[in-house]
Order: structure tokens, then C-alpha cells, then sequence
């Protein structure tokens, strides 16, 4: 099996960063080069004030400071990055289409051709292809027609390796991995070409948490993984629904079914809905595929998942609403979080945008805190959902670095980030600088009902009566 010395991965992002930094560090013996043709990302990435860095992941920024100039490098220059490495990774976003075929559903596959069709222009010698976006079942079968009908002679072996890392643990998720799934042809190059990205795992995990399949089987565990977790979601979400018009709790509920050693307790926490650049893009794909061939029951019964997500925090605006006696026009809401999880500034599909949506539509005025989501990108996220003008939304929303004084005259406070923070402010001083009565809506289940109500908060929690 050939040593390999050096590899890059084309795409900066969420997944790419993390991903060759972990591999730099373990692996001193190889170059590793990230490439990407936003300049932006990569002066950022080449920042010497790693807390500039483009993307906030616990870890990250003491794997990039222990590699980056040695083994670790970011660059523009595509075309050399290729040309010089054995093994590319293709790390690209694959957003769900917004036209054409399956516009809504399927996931859009322009910027994995782009990078196939320059791979294939470059590469003067062979090279083993890796998927590590996310991909529909058969991505590697088009990118290997691109590859070889558009190439140089060269022999390309591609690569499934999904990645399933949790935005906020993603170094620990990498370190740790429970398992690293590699699916390539079943030939002895292809054989070869898995061994070699085995080889680089291998270098901190042990071997038989390594699983090598056929691509195809690859590609599809990894959207059926997030299908199954969003479902679960979803599931409990729709639990609390029904919580809060009993006198059942969703926290004792998810309590007594996690303790089911066939369930489990992981991914039963009710919420305002589950957001990220995964879940929803991932169970959309899935929908797609199924209806594709013609097993209608299958896509209804996985796109519910995504009607219950989208019921969820419908739902929590709307007893925003009602609560604030069926008006929030021209009252102050803060928001507590934009990030669709805590430990990570990525906003994709953040519940707070959609909450944010609804209230703006009855004239809210909201104030966002996040500690890690930038002014520009929350703008950015309202704009593109096109509801209203650029000039309406900055007009009616705006964003502080002040927590505390963010409150001040604020009719409510709406929770929508699980921010460990948050727990820790001084809610009685909080209570005092609110207009009374003074309301909490808790979209995360994360504080205490009885200690903030007893500062004299009117609060709300997802899952109680």
C-alpha cells in the first residue's frame, strides 16, 4: 500500500476545517492543505488571532494553532492543492435545490460537479476522490463518470466517508469517533484506495472502529443516521405538545422511556425544534430518493418529521403570542441564543430564524443575543428567507453584545440557544429591569421553573402545563 504524504480538501467549511485540522495533528508525517475559493474564509482561517477563526468549535482553534505552518495550510490556490496531493477530499456544501426537479427535496449537486469537473482538469497522475459532504445514494457513481470521461488518462478511485460529527463536539467527535465509515469499490484498487484512507484513521483509532463497505451502502447510512436522530426529535417534540395540555411533564416522560434499554435516553430532549445543516436537508434527500422510486408511503412517513419540526416552533411563536395577550406589536422580545445549538456559531436552519419570522410578521421589535453568531450573519439569515426588505428587518430587529442590559424595558425573553451562559446569569436582576409582568419563554428546557418564578417571572417551558 502506497504512503501517503500529502492531502486536501476542497471546501473550508463546518466539516472540512475541523476535519484536516484533527488530521494534521494526528498525522505530522502528512501534508494537509484546505482549499476554498472564498478569500474571506481563508484569511480567516490564516488569521493570526485564532479567535477570528471562521467557524467556533470547542478544540479547534488549539489544532490549528499546534499545525497550522507546519502541516497545516489554507490557501485559494485550488488547481496546486490538487496537483499535489494523492488524496482530495471533496468537502463542499450540498444545500437542498431551490429549483428544477426535485426543488425543495433533493440535495443540489453543482458545486460537487464543479469540483469534480476541476479535478478531473488537474489531475496529471492518480488519485484516490473522497466524498465528505453529504450525498444522495450514487453521487460517487457521477462523479466517477465526470472524472474519467473528462480527465487526463489518470486512474481515479472514489471514496465514501461521511462524516458524523455533532456541531459543538466536533474535535471530540473526531478524537473519539465511534466509528468512521469508508465505502468504496469492491476491486483491488478500490480495496487499495480504502486501505490508504484506513491507514490515515488508524493513526488514532483503533481498527474495528474503522467499517469499510461498498460506496453505496456509505452514502446511505449516513442520511438514514440523521434521519433516524431527527426522528426522534420530533418524536418527543410531538410528546410535549400533548404535555402541556395534560398534567404530564416531557422531562419525567423522556426520563422513564430513556431508562428502555431499546430506546435509550439520548436525543429525547424537547425543544423548539431541531435546526442545523443536516437533519433537514439530510431527511429531505431521503423523501426525494424514496419518492423517486415510487415508495410514496415511505417518503409521507419520513417527511413527517420534518412537518412535526416545522409544527414545533410554529407552535412556540404562536404561544408568544397568545401569551403576550394576543399582540406583540411594537413589544421589545430579546432573544437568547440564534445559533441552533450551543458551542457552535452555525445559524442553518436555526429555529430562532423561523421564531424571529413569525413575530416580526406581527410587528414585534426583537433584540438578539448570541455570543458567537456575528450581526452580519443573523441579517444575512433573515434577509435570505425574503419574507421582508433588508431595510424592514434591520428596522425591526437588532443585535447587542450585552446580555444583561438587552432586557431593559423588554416586555419578554425567549430562550432559543442552550448557551451553558445562560444558566448562570443574575435572573433576579434580570427580573428587575423588564417591564411587568415580566415573561420568559423557555424554547430549551433550560432553567429552572420553580427558581424563576420564584424571581417572578411569568415562564413558559416546553413540555409543562
Amino acid at each position: 500500500m502506497k504512503k501517503i504524504t500529502k492531502i486536501c480538501c476542497i471546501g473550508a467549511g463546518y466539516v472540512g476545517g475541523p476535519t484536516m485540522s484533527v488530521i494534521a495533528k494526528q498525522c505530522p508525517e502528512i501534508k494537509v492543505t484546505v482549499v476554498d475559493i472564498n478569500q474571506k474564509r481563508i484569511d480567516q482561517w490564516n488569521d493570526n488571532d485564532l479567535d477570528n477563526l471562521p467557524i467556533y468549535e470547542p478544540g479547534l482553534k488549539e489544532m490549528v494553532e499546534a499545525t497550522r505552518g507546519k502541516n497545516l495550510f489554507f490557501s485559494t490556490d485550488v488547481d496546486k492543492a490538487i496537483d499535489e496531493s494523492e488524496i482530495i477530499f471533496i468537502s463542499v456544501n450540498t444545500p437542498t435545490k431551490t429549483y428544477g426537479k426535485g426543488k425543495g427535496q433533493a440535495a443540489d449537486l453543482k458545486f460537487i460537479e464543479l469540483c469534480a469537473r476541476n479535478i478531473a482538469k488537474v489531475a496529471k497522475d492518480d488519485k484516490i476522490v473522497v466524498e465528505k459532504s453529504t450525498l444522495p445514494v450514487r453521487t460517487a457513481e457521477a462523479i466517477k463518470s465526470i472524472l474519467d470521461n473528462t480527465g487526463n488518462g489518470v486512474n481515479f478511485e472514489i471514496l465514501s466517508n461521511p462524516e458524523f460529527l455533532a456541531e459543538g463536539t466536533a474535535i471530540e467527535d473526531l478524537l473519539n469517533a465511534d466509528r468512521v465509515l469508508i465505502g468504496g469499490q469492491e476491486t483491488a484498487s478500490g480495496q487499495q484506495a480504502k486501505d490508504a484512507l484506513s491507514a490515515i484513521y488508524g493513526h488514532w483509532l483503533p481498527k474495528e472502529r474503522i467499517l469499510q463497505t461498498n460506496v453505496w451502502s456509505s452514502e446511505l447510512s449516513k442520511l438514514v443516521a440523521n434521519a433516524f436522530l431527527a426522528q426522534r426529535v420530533s418524536s418527543i417534540n410531538s410528546i410535549s405538545a400533548l404535555c402541556e395540555r395534560t398534567d404530564a411533564n416531557v422531562a419525567e416522560v423522556s426520563r422513564a422511556i430513556g431508562f428502555d434499554s431499546r430506546i435509550g435516553s439520548k436525543f429525547l430532549n424537547s425543544s423548539v425544534g431541531f435546526g442545523g445543516s443536516c437533519f433537514q436537508k439530510d431527511i429531505l434527500n431521503l423523501v426525494y430518493i424514496a419518492r423517486s422510486f415510487g415508495l410514496q408511503e415511505v417518503a409521507d412517513y419520513w417527511e413527517q418529521v420534518i412537518i412535526m419540526n416545522d409544527y414545533q416552533k410554529r407552535r412556540f411563536a404562536e404561544n408568544i403570542i397568545t401569551t403576550l395577550y394576543n399582540t406583540v406589536s411594537g413589544k421589545k422580545i430579546v432573544f437568547y441564543g440564534w445559533a441552533f445549538k450551543k458551542d457552535t456559531n452555525d445559524t442553518r436552519e436555526s429555529a430562532a430564524i423561523y421564531v424571529a419570522d413569525a413575530l416580526l410578521e406581527e410587528n414585534a421589535e426583537i433584540l438578539v443575543y448570541d455570543p458567537k453568531v456575528k450581526a452580519e450573519t443573523i441579517y444575512a439569515d433573515m434577509d435570505y428567507l425574503g419574507t421582508r426588505s433588508p431595510e424592514e428587518n434591520r428596522r425591526l430587529l437588532k443585535v447587542t453584545d450585552n446580555a444583561i442590559e438587552a432586557v431593559e424595558n423588554a416586555h419578554a425573553i425567549a430562550v432559543l440557544t442552550e448557551w451553558d451562559e445562560f444558566k448562570s446569569y443574575d435572573w433576579a436582576e434580570i427580573y428587575q429591569k423588564m417591564l411587568k409582568p415580566a415573561f420568559v419563554f423557555d424554547g430549551r428546557r433550560l432553567l429552572d421553573k420553580t427558581t424563576m418564578e420564584g424571581f417572578g417571572f411569568k415562564y413558559y417551558k416546553i413540555g409543562e402545563s
